[in-house]
């Protein structure tokens, strides 16, 4: 039984705004929702440059009987904002919850968690499948009423196989995807054909320690902070840009597997982050960083 969100606003749109920065940009934005009977709840901005910068917003209005209403607003939008400054927008409908498959592999301590969530009604996302390269967790991904699809790595460097199996599940289906510690490396052409996007956590806090055994690799250094982090996919491996992190100290006398216990804990915490602010579109890409608005 999955309980509803409470991150799921009925008649509430969300407008994120990016572009060069003008004069008169909050102005054109506060009259148009006005203008078309909402009434501003939230609203969030960040310019990098008071002069030819970039300019970013997230605003959140109530409007009554918003469904009825989306053409009219982005037709509104569209002449205001393209028109009128060098803008790009997006406006969502709040009520609508995105839809968010998941690749996992062995290691089930995000995967779960992400289930478990979304059952207390804590992620504001439906999921309409899991895909893993093992069957080790299948049958907990079921018992939270959620479909399961074993898709084996083909052997070798190339996995064009296994993609294009895991791209006839996906594409179509989905809005945005979450590596749960699924550990294969996606080509890019496998990232330009699923055309949403893709959100990776890593077992570090970027960019140390990237590759096998991290938490043995941490312990022979000798660390006193261990960390997780976040990120958008991209072609470049573990290079896309960063959602969140955090960090936790230890101590020398941690063993590698208490640390790997305790990274396992932040990784689902930075995750879950990532993927709330990603569904609540508190997330703006620009370049290869990001715009996150938290509050």
């Amino acid at each position: 039984m999955v309980s509803a969100s409470p991150h799921l606003q009925p008649d509430h749109a969300c407008l994120i705004v990016h572009g060069s920065d003008t004069p008169g940009i909050i102005a054109a934005v506060s009259a148009l929702i006005a203008r078309q009977g909402g009434n501003i709840v939230a609203f969030d901005q960040y310019s990098d440059g008071t002069r030819g910068g970039a300019y970013f917003q997230r605003v959140v209005f109530h409007r009554p009987d918003l469904a009825a209403s989306l053409p009219e607003i982005q037709a509104d939008l569209h002449r205001t904002l393209r028109d009128g400054f060098e803008l790009e927008w997006k406006l969502t409908d709040l009520a609508t919850p995105k839809r968010m498959a998941i690749l996992a592999s062995k290691q089930d301590h995000c995967l779960l968690d992400l289930l478990w969530r979304h059952r207390r009604g804590d992620l504001p996302v439906s999921i309409p499948m899991v895909v893993s390269n093992h069957t080790t967790s299948a049958d907990d991904v079921r018992s939270f009423g959620v479909p399961f699809f074993h898709v084996p790595s083909t052997p070798g460097p190339d996995k064009s196989a296994s993609e294009a199996r895991i791209l006839e599940l996906l594409v179509g289906n989905v809005d945005f995807v979450v590596l749960a510690r699924y550990m294969q490396i996606l080509s890019p052409e496998f990232l330009e054909k699923i055309g949403v996007p893709v959100i990776n956590i890593h077992h570090s806090f970027l960019p140390a320690f990237i590759g096998a055994e991290p938490y043995k690799k941490a312990k022979e250094r000798g660390v006193k902070l261990i960390g997780a982090t976040s990120h958008y996919v991209t072609g470049d491996l573990d290079e896309g840009p960063i959602i969140e992190q955090d960090t936790i100290r230890v101590t020398h006398a941690d063993s590698a597997a208490e640390l790997a216990r305790r990274g396992a804990d932040v990784e689902r915490q930075v995750l879950s982050r990532a993927v709330l602010w990603h569904a609540e579109d508190r997330i703006i890409r620009h370049g290869n960083h990001t715009i996150v608005f938290t509050a």
